[in-house]
């Protein structure tokens, strides 16, 4: 199998390729685990579902970040689905992360931290980690799936143009 190219960051490429990025509304999550005693997570809009048979989920990860220090193959991560009230617990996460589960209520499932109000729930078991640029794709086995019901009273929660927002059914 012939070796990519590697190809040299181009600062205006790189600028308009976050400008384009901007303009796509991704939903926001915040990605858990349990380890050494204690929950680690962080906020991610990276994350879509890869396979439905089997059920499989994709989870991007920044190199270097502490939530993927505590990650190997086998190990259990929580994807906490945001509502659009939940912009405060977004940005929470994003915070140093010794603080991050300060004043935050959550119980651990499935062998992740479950946050009480999230919009939906979803807990997979790492089946492979795929280094891809600055990040690193979490490839997970769906292990259990939840949400609040059929008809939640508020929409998920959304990034777009580096601000949060919603969608709604009208």
């Amino acid at each position: 199998m012939a070796q990519p190219m590697s190809i040299e960051t181009d600062p205006d490429l790189q600028a308009a390729f976050r400008a384009a990025m901007g303009n796509v509304a991704g939903p926001v999550s915040v990605v858990t685990t349990h380890a050494a005693g204690k929950p680690a997570g962080t906020t991610v809009s990276a994350f879509v579902s890869l396979s439905m048979e089997p059920p499989m989920l994709l989870v991007s990860l920044q190199r270097g970040s502490y939530l993927l220090s505590l990650l190997s193959v086998g190990s259990t991560v929580g994807v906490n689905v945001l509502g659009a009230d939940q912009a405060d617990v977004a940005t929470r996460f994003t915070g140093r992360h010794d603080e991050r589960f300060t004043g935050i209520d959550w119980v651990l499932l499935d062998g992740a931290p479950a946050l009480e109000d999230a919009h939906a729930w979803i807990s997979l078991r790492v089946a492979r980690l795929v280094p891809a640029g600055d990040h690193v794709l979490v490839l997970g086995d769906v292990v259990d799936a939840t949400s609040r019901g059929p008809e939640p009273a508020s929409g998920p929660l959304t990034y777009h143009r580096r601000s949060f927002g919603t969608h709604r059914d009208h």
